[in-house]
């Protein structure tokens, strides 16, 4: 096991902060695009089930 984990490419300090930033980044635009439609669904179940429900 030691001798594998020295094969290892570790990434450098500035590539982990790099990609940390992007996940987050991308996990929030994520969020809220989902959140959004789940806000126009809303909306739109709504309003169908007003004007055309029993």
């Amino acid at each position: 096991v030691r001798a594998e984990l020295e094969k290892v490419v570790w990434p450098t300090r500035e590539q982990t902060i790099r990609y940390s930033i992007l996940v987050i980044a991308v996990a929030v635009v994520v969020g809220l695009v989902l959140g959004g439609l789940d806000y126009l669904l809303t909306l739109l179940t709504d309003f169908i089930l007003k004007n055309y429900g029993r």
